[in-house]
């Protein structure tokens, strides 16, 4: 049975100014904005903030009280005494939110068509009828039964209105969760996870800091710190990010990686494809055999000083497909220093010369160091799994957790990467861009996945830059942003600067859970992408405390002004404080 909105006992006013940006509201008496108590309820009829409805002729309309003034007049004569004695007749704006039919009131209509006519009947919106609805925003009616809610707070103007919000509204068009320092975001992406272990849903965290390494107990949630507990495979690193790890400068040293890692590749695929056929020992070396005659393979490296150019030509174009996919770099990096030295020797008469150009090895020299340095650096070598890795392999404990129906949660922690020549933002976005590759199998298509990308703002806008190469920007974020939704797997950003995250990431969040802001560009970032934000839901912004905040978006017929609950298991970081100190004399 739905819940009739218009309770003669909660009457208010009538309407007595309509504009399409706003209506106006008379109120007979002062009388009827005082607070009262019905039915345990407590009704607060004049406070700015609360939610009321309007009754039409057709249908029926929900509203946010803006504003509440006296006439020129009665404000004149106003006073402590004049107040509790006299009759006044306030006057309210009021922001028209949604409209929904009078005989079935759970049958919302987003935006308005029509608006109501002089002389509608307001009334206070009752706690009951609110919080009937906030469940079903965002969901389909026939699959509402089925839709796994979870419970965020309260409305910040009346405590006793719960706020359920259902993972489809939240986060199946991407989320955004912003906010100034202090605002109360880590402590919405804590209630997200417990909303997330709730409900039975699976996430990838990725913990800059180590903030949420609290849930790191709970039975539903697996963690990988990076270094001290696992690696990501540089097999997994792009051609670019390898560029961004040696940076090789532009015209003379990357054409030899290039080659290099190339070379490499081909003597994986020799030895792993041809243990028999074609294939000699001649000592130590590995001699691949094409057409009479062979490609030299030594200790895993392309020996290339006098042998003939067209054998390893043949090999190159078997395996083409696999050496020039340079989204998988499956080598041996531990070689390619050395491989780099094979790498300079020119080709004459379809051979390679017997004697190495001095020149060519003289320019790949600091290179060859670079190299060295990265893959002896003990912080390098824990992050990639250079050097034989102790620990376990994260894409290994990424596809455990996917099939795990146990775990809910895994937070991989970057507490320990370091923060130079921003091996951080590599390593995320190719977190990412394994994510997005993963997710365009259709893989989470049946079971969605929501990735929460901690502090944002440091991996996304990033382009890589130093004073040899300039690379494209790490740019898988903002792909995911743009075409993962439809495959399952789902974006939730939680930054301090709004204004840092691309205008192309940030358009394509369907929902923003805002905390104070106070920055005007904070707040032209979110204007310009979330269609809900009005001027009159902006302004609000800046007076919201800790743990309030606006749920606004494309699910969201209304934004809502929630106090958000304090989550069972609180972030690590809270706020340091000071303590007195008994001076030493």
């Amino acid at each position: 049975m739905s819940i009739s909105p218009f309770n003669h006992s909660h009457f208010l006013g009538y309407v007595n100014f309509v504009s399409p940006a706003f209506i106006k509201v008379h109120f007979p008496s002062s009388v009827l904005m005082k607070t009262f108590v019905h039915h345990a309820e407590t009704m607060r009829g004049g406070l700015v903030g609360n939610y009321i409805v309007i009754e039409g002729e057709e249908k029926g309309f929900l509203g946010k009280m803006l504003e509440i003034s006296l006439p020129e007049k009665e404000r004149l004569e106003l006073s402590e005494r004049t107040f509790s004695t006299k009759a006044f007749h306030p006057v309210g704006r009021i922001e028209v939110l949604l409209s929904f039919d009078l005989f079935e009131p759970s049958k919302i209509e987003k935006g308005i068509n029509s608006l109501p006519l002089i002389g509608s009947k307001v009334f206070i919106c009752s706690g009951e009828f609110l919080a009937t609805h906030f469940k079903t925003f965002g969901i389909k009616p026939e699959n509402i039964i089925d839709s796994p809610t979870f419970r965020m707070g309260n409305l910040i103007y009346d405590k006793n209105v719960p706020v359920d919000i259902s993972l489809q509204a939240l986060f199946s068009r991407h989320c955004a969760v912003v906010g100034t320092t202090g605002g109360g975001k880590s402590y919405t992406i804590s209630k997200f996870i417990e909303g997330v272990i709730e409900t039975g849903a699976k996430a990838i965290i990725l913990d800059p800091t180590g903030e949420y390494s609290t849930f790191d107990t709970h039975k539903n949630v697996a963690h990988s710190v990076l270094i001290s507990e696992s690696y990501f495979p540089y097999q997994n690193l792009s051609l670019n990010d390898l560029f961004v790890l040696f940076r090789p400068s532009g015209q003379v040293q990357q054409p030899i990686l290039l080659e290099a890692i190339k070379s490499l590749k081909v003597a994986k695929c020799l030895l792993i494809n041809i243990p028999n056929n074609g294939h000699t020992k001649d000592g130590v070396n590995d001699v691949f055999n094409f057409k009479g005659q062979h490609t030299v393979v030594s200790n895993g490296l392309v020996v290339k000083q006098g042998n003939f150019t067209a054998a390893y030509n043949n090999a190159y174009y078997i395996y083409k497909n696999i050496v020039e996919d340079f989204a998988f770099n499956n080598f041996d990096i531990s070689l390619l220093h050395r491989q780099i030295g094979n790498e300079c020797f020119q080709i004459f008469n379809d051979r390679w010369s017997g004697t190495r150009d001095e020149r060519n090895y003289g320019n790949a020299t600091s290179l060859i160091m670079r190299i060295n340095n990265v893959i002896s650096d003990a912080d390098y070598s824990g992050m990639f799994g250079f050097n034989n890795p102790t620990t376990s392999n994260l894409i290994n404990q990424i596809e455990n957790f996917l099939k795990d129906p146990s775990i809910n949660i895994l937070r991989i922690g970057f507490e320990n990467v370091p923060y130079n020549f921003q091996v951080r933002e590599i390593l995320a976005n190719s977190l990412g861009r394994y994510l997005l590759n993963k997710a365009r199998t259709n893989v989470f298509r049946d079971d969605p996945l929501i990735l929460f990308v901690d502090e944002a703002h440091q991996f996304l806008n990033k382009k890589i830059k130093d004073e040899y190469f300039e690379s494209t920007e790490l740019n898988a974020f903002d792909n995911i942003a743009k075409e993962s939704r439809k495959y399952g797997l789902f974006l939730c950003l939680s930054t301090q600067m709004p204004r840092d995250i691309p205008v192309g990431t940030l358009s394509q969040m369907g929902t923003f859970i805002t905390h104070r802001l106070i920055n005007y560009q904070d707040k032209e970032a979110i204007a310009s992408s979330c269609s809900t934000a009005n001027k009159e839901t902006l302004a609000f912004l800046p007076s919201l405390g800790s743990g309030e905040a606006i749920i606004m978006g494309v699910d969201f017929p209304m934004p809502i002004s929630v106090m958000v609950d304090l989550p069972e298991i609180t972030p690590r970081f809270n706020t340091p404080k000071f303590k007195i100190k008994q001076r030493q004399v």
